[in-house]
């Protein structure tokens, strides 16, 4: 990999993230890469760079926890710009490499050396379609939203009851109507996250499908469904017209839809193109350590 210019992407409010990230210029610097250094929540600069796709990185270099790769995931798959990350101040970290790995004197190596793999994960487009009676104003230009782990609707409003109701058509055909809490759509990567909480089950990221789970669905016929990764799925919301409900990304707010309106899910046209390092554990190995599987097993490896 020819590596000239560097984003390190640093996780907020984090001390030992930012430390770290200020070692670490350091030590690109001395190497003769030309790195910029960026904090994980919003910056007018960057997003200005993004959108201009002027003096782009040939690496993004991530430290931080799982909600800091999904971020830099959000912004840098659009643009094919490979990820590398470590869990520096997160919590799990299912998507970062250890801490530890960091600190290898010959990391950078490794990188120019190509001694390394891009493992494509798959994510999710959602766009929303408004309704004519719609009460918000109807803008012609259509937002996109992009997720590595999931999309998820969720009622609008928690003074009354969080149930909302959600019609699921898959490929033109009505698959189920929903009501409860919420409906989660997810990607595999994503399986290990709230899908996982909500009963759903865990896919390993080189399986290519979409998850459809419901949260806390009020009939207990409503069952995970696993889909082909080509399915175009379309959420309506079919409650009461005072009732919104809302759209999130990777667990950030996005979107309302009011009754009428529908949402739009489908694969995106592009990956996030995760580095994996030569001494990264399997898949199955940081299932098991992350979700502490078997016990003392694991501690006697």
């Amino acid at each position: 990999m020819r590596i000239r210019l560097v984003w390190l992407i640093y996780r907020a409010n984090s001390e030992e993230a930012y430390n770290s990230a200020c070692i670490f210029v350091d030590h690109l610097k001395s190497k003769g890469i030309k790195v910029e250094k960026y904090q994980s929540n919003s910056n007018d600069n960057l997003k200005s760079l993004i959108a201009e796709k002027k003096n782009l990185p040939d690496l993004v270099i991530v430290l931080g926890g799982d909600g800091t790769v999904l971020g830099a995931a959000r912004q840098f798959s659009p643009l094919k710009i490979p990820i590398l990350s470590f869990n520096v101040g997160g919590n799990l970290g299912f998507l970062t490499h250890d801490r530890k790995l960091l600190d290898k004197n010959d990391l950078l190596e490794r990188l120019i050396n190509d001694k390394f793999t891009i493992e494509p994960r798959m994510m999710l487009h959602a766009k929303i379609e408004k309704s004519f009676e719609s009460k918000e104003p109807v803008s012609n230009e259509i937002k996109h939203n992009w997720a590595l782990n999931d999309f998820y609707f969720r009622a609008s409003n928690d003074d009354i009851s969080p149930t909302c109701n959600l019609l699921l058509e898959i490929d033109g055909e009505t698959v189920d109507r929903y009501k409860g809490d919420g409906l989660i759509i997810s990607t595999p990567t994503g399986s290990t996250a709230y899908a996982m909480a909500t009963g759903g089950s865990i896919l390993h990221p080189g399986i290519e499908a979409i998850i459809v789970t419901a949260i806390c669905p009020i009939s207990l016929s409503s069952r995970p469904i696993v889909v082909p990764a080509k399915s175009k799925l379309i959420i309506k919301s079919t409650g009461d017209i005072n009732r919104k409900v809302k759209l999130w990304k990777d667990g950030n707010s996005c979107s309302f839809l009011e009754p009428g309106d529908k949402c739009i899910i489908q694969r995106a046209n592009q990956d996030a193109e995760m580095i994996l390092l030569n001494q990264s554990p399997s898949y199955y190995s940081t299932l098991a350590k992350k979700l502490n599987w078997a016990g003392s097993l694991i501690h006697n490896q």
